[in-house]
């Protein structure tokens, strides 16, 4: 979604809590010391996320590719490809589905107006989906493993 904030002068991208919380489990992988898998568990409570609800957004996240899961003992969750290649528009069209503009029912206006108000949001959203496509979780990390991932041939992560 996108806000007009005149207070902050611009505008204003607002991020549901589901991506915000799956935007920094994938960042908590990314940063993540080994190779080894990461419990829901662990990522949960060093990221000050409710599990269950974690746990959810994780399955989505494996659905759509972005990250895998290791079941037993020594399981969880790693990231299938490098950071490099993970942007913020593959997360967020994980968890939240696909980036679209919509209107809502425009009873009232005319047609030529509510087509180029459409013709309009549609540019917007193409905007933000090349900027968000653009970020990668290695632009994001504090250096770390990422950024030493991210030097390397992303073929060879993992």
């Amino acid at each position: 979604m996108v806000y007009y904030t005149p207070s902050k002068g611009g505008i204003l991208m607002k991020l549901s809590r589901t991506v915000s919380y799956a935007l920094q489990a994938t960042l908590q992988l990314a940063e993540a010391e080994s190779d080894n898998p990461v419990p829901c568990s662990r990522l949960a409570a060093e990221g000050k996320m409710p599990e269950r609800f974690l746990l959810q957004i994780l399955r989505n996240l494996v659905a759509h590719g972005v990250l895998e899961s290791t079941r037993g003992v020594d399981g969880g969750y790693t990231l299938r490809q490098s950071p490099a290649e993970i942007s913020l528009l593959n997360i967020i069209e994980a968890v939240d589905g696909p980036m679209v503009s919509s209107l809502p029912v425009a009873e009232g206006l005319h047609e030529k107006s509510r087509r180029k108000l459409e013709e309009l949001l549609d540019q917007v959203n193409d905007e933000a989906r090349t900027r968000l496509a653009a970020i990668r979780l290695s632009d994001l990390t504090c250096g770390h493993r990422a950024t030493a991932d991210a030097a390397r041939d992303p073929m060879s992560f993992r």
